[in-house]
């Protein structure tokens, strides 16, 4: 029998504010435990939660960005569950009233476009973290406690791995663009749980489904999600039955493990939060929002066709990311060629971030200075060859490039005199392959190129040489 996954989405985004959502806490990164705490994030007695207006406005902007139905009206309620990390034994969320509904993100996965659809877009706080140490002890920092989360929900409707990489792809871009969230999953600002089960092929009704909570990488995902696919497909095959549970993956035996059963809406007890008031959205807050939204990954990608000439490849790669977009339109006013910049970010700036695991944000290379160096090799000051060399030490130092080829000696020689001497030079060293040449093998001039080059410390003028060796060559 053949076997269809059905998969659902929750994605908890940090949002990037300031503050808390009900407090005036930092919510900065990698502080020492327990430093960015209050009474009312630790939910000490006699104290009120205030809500974060800039948190309100991240969602509403969110929920434009993906097509959803923004409520006039949404409240928050009490989620009550008792864990170390939640010092009010109640974490405060929306159920019955979230902010936005209804909406939808088209994707590309498998050379085919899919629409995933949004179920719901909530506001919740965060809990904190539990540090366990390795004599079995267990600590909790709470200044993760309070920070805004915003839940973004899909209906059931990816069907594979690659369908799901590719909606949290596009999710973290967005939420990337509009800058309501640094979307770093490594940090844990984006937070990916499937909610994956198996139906036979054509089947409607749904199978018990399995949650896998806090994925932080896309690789996470794609093997996790394919491994808990098998094992449910396994698992009735064999005549077992699926339960409903909550699940992790576990990334040194490569499997989904059991943390516990699967929790229910009312196991929850939700209620209405006594001391938070309902949340208005009018329709002139609402359009003044909207007027504010920033271009999105896929208008900017159809522009950078258009605009610039690029193919979609290169569109696509560009717009994945807004400061990677943002760091190529600048170098693009700036250099005449926009697919000449492309092709340099995509292979050279891209293969040094990698390499270095950095970020565009933490380059030190400025458009600017890209620019100025693809300037000074169509001059003819370096070569190509040695154009990519000056780039790694730019990356790596972050100084420009001109003073590089300076420091370094790296101008090419482009004088016909001294090139034509190391040419006569090479010629008399090598008749073989100039003979071969002389007999129309045209590959010989690579060989006797090379050489030059060599002599010439690579500092020569590739064309130059090529056209004088022919010169010299041709006319014997």
């Amino acid at each position: 029998m053949k076997y269809e996954p059905v998969i659902g989405i929750e994605v908890h985004a940090q949002l990037k504010t300031e503050s808390k959502l009900f407090c005036g806490c930092s919510t900065g990164f990698a502080a020492a435990p327990n430093h960015h705490v209050c009474p009312v994030c630790l939910g000490l007695p006699g104290t009120l939660p205030v809500l974060n207006r800039k948190a309100i406005e991240y969602v509403v902007r969110t929920c434009i960005a993906l097509e959803c139905e923004v409520s006039p009206a949404s409240r928050f309620a009490r989620k009550n569950y008792y864990y170390p990390d939640l010092p009010k034994a109640y974490q405060i969320s929306q159920y019955e009233l979230p902010i936005g509904r209804n909406g939808k993100l088209t994707v590309r996965a498998g050379g085919k476009e899919k629409t995933i659809r949004i179920h719901r877009i909530h506001l919740e706080e965060d809990a904190g973290k539990l540090v366990h140490d390795a004599s079995g002890g267990s600590c909790v920092d709470y200044n993760r406690t309070g920070i805004p989360l915003m839940e973004i929900v899909t209906e059931a409707d990816v069907r594979s791995s690659e369908e799901a990489v590719a909606y949290l792809t596009s999710l973290r871009s967005i939420l990337q663009y509009i800058g309501v969230c640094g979307a770093n999953m490594e940090k844990g600002e984006m937070r990916c749980e499937p909610n994956i089960s198996v139906r036979p092929v054509g089947a409607e009704e749904f199978g018990t489904k399995t949650e896998m909570k806090n994925l932080n990488s896309f690789r996470a995902v794609r093997l996790g999600v394919d491994f808990e696919i098998e094992r449910q497909i396994d698992a009735i095959e064999n005549g077992e039955r699926i339960v409903q549970e909550t699940m992790r993956w576990d990334e040194a035996t490569q499997t989904t493990q059991t943390m516990r059963s699967k929790e229910r809406a009312h196991d929850y007890r939700y209620f209405p939060d006594p001391d938070l008031v309902p949340v208005e959205v009018s329709a002139s807050v609402l359009e003044l929002i909207r007027a504010k939204a920033p271009e999105l990954p896929e208008p900017r990608r159809v522009r950078f066709i258009s605009q610039y000439g690029l193919p979609e490849y290169d569109a696509e790669v560009l717009t994945g990311s807004k400061a990677m977009a943002d760091f190529f339109e600048r170098a693009a006013a700036i250099h005449n060629d926009p697919k000449a910049v492309s092709n340099w970010i995509m292979t050279e700036l891209m293969g040094c971030l990698n390499e270095s695991g950095k970020t565009i944000d933490e380059c030190a290379v400025t458009a600017e200075d890209l620019t100025a160096l693809l300037e000074l090799m169509g001059k003819g000051v370096i070569s190509a060859r040695m154009g990519k060399d000056v780039f790694k030490d730019m990356f790596a130092t972050g100084r420009p490039p001109a003073e590089i080829i300076k420091d370094k000696g790296l101008e090419q020689l482009n004088d016909e005199t001294a090139i034509s001497d190391a040419v006569e030079k090479v010629i008399a060293d090598n008749p073989g392959p100039a003979a071969d040449f002389r007999a129309g093998k045209k590959q010989a001039a690579g060989f006797l190129v090379g050489q030059v080059m060599r002599q010439t410390g690579g500092k020569a003028n590739p064309k130059i040489v090529g056209r004088i060796i022919e010169e010299k060559l041709l006319s014997e």
